[in-house]
């Protein structure tokens, strides 16, 4: 077993290389124009809650004075420093591809973003006839003295630190701050005398220039935008908590107060302003980002809309496939019952599942329907057909998880809505949040209950299920839905442990199955039998995971991994992990699905579900991950799936020993393979054969056809 640090990555050094592969995105001249630009504030956007957990995580060990560190040895303020250089070379390259290439880029497509001090008169009067309008009236000026504490900045929001003072013979200058309104658009569109010409304008601009109108009689000396990162995890004694609802109301209260652990200033902004800041915040020098432009860049997502009806600008539009298997209605019953059916996300579409529970909740046959929700749409279709079939006397169970991070005022609206409606809603089991997705049927057929069972690697929100790759998996099987009967009861409180032999379900069996299959795999290397291994995660944290990986890797087994986003094992390192290949794959879908397969001496066993290998999926959450029993999905699986996401060259990176990607090599003449784009052809064009590519269906490509 490895136990040397220097046989980890760090986590936090390898989510943001994670990051760094979204910021290539953006500045791949390939990519649609508006595409680039959203992978640009994505960026932003993953830093900000990087900034709320991660780092605040390690500057509370750091205040508490510990010395605890993780498998790579590095202690807190050791990960610090390092996270401090990465980040600001992160930074500094996201605005130098803004400034030098994507808004010079945007203005060759007529559409322009501008200052004020850029624009002629007729546009200035306009600008400031909109301001004293829209927007003057809104504002506060929170004035720091004697007599006016320093105020409570919100997490994230924008606001001018202004300088100024009172006309008189002693002048002296005093601190103020001006929020900008979060209850209005960002970004403005300016009039334009051309049609085909669009111009923006940042409202923090206009805030900005117009300041001195919210001072009246005063000197303004000088305003800057700011922007103060928080601490925005939420610390809650379940055991304590009598009213868990309640008690996360309460928290999210405090999210926006937390300790400020990130300051970012814009490059002019003064010395003296910026140690202000600092002394009040109770940050360091390590802890501001200097930027040069808008100090949020989250803001710009909105000029993606900005050129809608040029298609060159975007990704092409794409309608998810129906699925043939499922003819809708009463009759999808009757499909299920037939075979299980794969529905394969965002390639086919996601409306078959909220079709089912639509039907279920008016079908009288239907008599209870189960479910977790982990995380949905703002205006579900799928909480709409729960209460339809509450109101239709069905029983329903909706097992709600409160804790999703940065989900839980919605999820605790929605818990409420459903409440009231008359559904059963439950918050799970203490001290674990419930991240499986799960739907069980009950319906009532010639006499006696058949059960109809979906299980899934996503959320039930049909929103992100156009953005996110996902597989869901649809049987009547009652070796499978009778443990998910079970698994609920165990939900419910009604039933302290459950025994599972079909499904894998964290926190009691999935890990140590997990690990048996592994070194099964071992076992059957040394028989001379077949063994391989294929795993297609979010991300590879677990160190007893990594450990018999790397075991399984010094026998011999062939270990082939897809992980989008965090890779503690560090890959192809002689003697330790030769046998180990790891690559990413960033695109315009977000890779989701996760996928367990084992060769198996040639009967491989397919696993799918909810679950990544982090300590947190596998010890402190509820994940199901859940067989492929049925013949025709396994050969799609098999065949098509994972051969072709072995195969791509074109989005893929391959992760190197010392932790570094680089693109997946294509020799010259070689076809080009994109998954995602060979999946799309597949599901929403002309009927063609899924992709095959020259591979094992599980471990090392065949001979000849690794550089393919």
């Amino acid at each position: 077993m490895a136990t040397s640090a220097s046989a980890y990555i760090n986590r936090e050094l390898s989510w943001l290389e994670f990051n760094q592969r979204v910021l290539e995105e953006a500045e791949d001249p390939t990519q649609p124009l508006l595409e680039r630009l959203k992978f640009l504030t994505i960026v932003s956007s993953n830093l900000d809650e990087f900034f709320e957990i991660r780092v605040a995580a390690l500057k509370q060990l750091l205040e508490n004075r510990s010395d605890a560190h993780g498998p790579d040895g590095l202690r807190p303020g050791e990960t610090l420093a390092a996270i401090r250089q990465r980040v600001q070379r992160m930074v500094s390259d996201q605005y130098h591809l803004l400034h030098k290439t994507l808004l010079p880029a945007l203005a060759e497509k007529n559409i322009f973003l501008r200052t004020v001090s850029g624009l002629d008169e007729t546009r200035v009067a306009w600008s400031r006839e909109t301001f004293r309008k829209d927007i003057l009236p809104i504002l506060t000026p929170l004035a720091v003295d004697p007599s006016h504490p320093f105020p409570q900045l919100l997490n994230k929001s924008v606001n001018l630190a202004v300088l100024y003072s009172k006309p008189g013979i002693q002048e002296s200058t005093r601190h103020a701050f001006v929020q900008v309104p979060r209850g209005i658009p960002r970004i403005l569109a300016l009039p334009s005398a051309q049609p085909d010409r669009k111009e923006f304008i940042l409202l923090s601009e206009l805030v900005r220039h117009f300041v001195g109108e919210v001072f009246p009689g005063m000197k303004i000396h000088g305003a800057w935008p700011t922007r103060i990162t928080r601490n925005s995890e939420l610390y809650i004694d379940e055991e304590e908590a009598q009213n868990l609802l309640l008690t996360i109301e309460e928290e999210l209260q405090k999210r926006n107060r937390g300790a400020a652990v990130r300051l970012e200033i814009p490059e002019d902004c003064p010395v003296e302003i910026e140690n202000y800041l600092l002394g009040r915040l109770h940050l360091r020098p390590e802890d501001v980002y200097r930027v040069i432009g808008p100090v949020n860049l989250t803001q710009l997502f909105a000029l993606t809309e900005a050129g809608r009806n040029d298609i060159s600008l975007r990704d092409p539009a794409f309608t998810p496939a129906q699925p043939a298997s499922l003819p809708g209605g009463p009759a999808d019953f009757e499909a299920i019952r037939q075979k299980d059916i794969l529905l394969h996300h965002p390639y086919e579409s996601f409306t078959p599942i909220v079709t089912l529970l639509e039907n279920a909740a008016e079908d009288p046959d239907v008599l209870a329907i189960k479910m977790t929700l982990y995380r949905t749409s703002g205006d579900s279709p799928v909480i709409n057909a729960l209460i339809l079939a509450a109101r239709n006397e069905k029983q329903v169970t909706v097992l709600v998880e409160l804790k999703a991070r940065f989900d839980e005022a919605n999820n605790i609206a929605w818990a409420r809505k459903m409440e009231e409606a008359g559904i059963h809603v439950v918050y799970g089991l203490v001290g674990l949040k419930t991240h499986c997705k799960t739907l069980l049927i009950v319906r009532r057929e010639e006499g006696h209950l058949r059960s109809y069972l979906h299980l899934g690697t996503g959320n039930y929100h049909p929103r992100t299920a156009r953005l996110y790759t996902d597989l869901g998996l649809l049987t009547s099987r009652s070796s499978l839905t009778t443990e998910a009967a079970a698994l609920f009861n165990v939900l419910t409180g009604m039933s302290e442990t459950a025994h599972f032999d079909e499904l894998l379900v964290a926190p009691f069996n999935f890990a140590p199955r997990l690990i048996e299959m592994i070194n099964r795999e071992r076992a059957h290397l040394r028989a001379g039998r077949k063994a391989g291994i294929f795993i297609k995660v979010n991300s590879l944290v677990d160190q007893q995971m990594i450990d018999t990986l790397y075991a399984a890797s010094q026998e011999g087994v062939p270990v082939d991994m897809v992980i989008r986003g965090i890779c503690c094992l560090q890959p192809g390192v002689p003697g330790l992990s030769e046998n180990i290949r790891v690559r990413s794959i960033v695109d315009r879908f977000l890779e989701h699905s996760r996928i367990y397969v084992f060769q198996n001496d040639g009967e491989p066993l397919i696993y799918l579900g909810s679950a990544d290998l982090m300590p947190r999926n596998l010890h402190r959450r509820v994940e199901v991950v859940f067989p492929i029993l049925d013949q025709e999905l396994r050969r799609n699986i098999l065949d098509g799936i994972v051969p072709s996401y072995l195969a791509d060259n074109t989005k893929a990176r391959i992760l190197g020993p010392a932790g570094q990607y680089t693109r997946a090599p294509r020799t010259e003449g070689s076809p080009r393979h994109r998954v995602q784009e060979e999946f799309l052809r597949h599901y929403t064009a002309t009927p063609l054969e899924m992709p095959r590519a020259a591979v094992n269906p599980v471990g090392r490509p065949a001979a000849g056809a690794r550089e393919a």
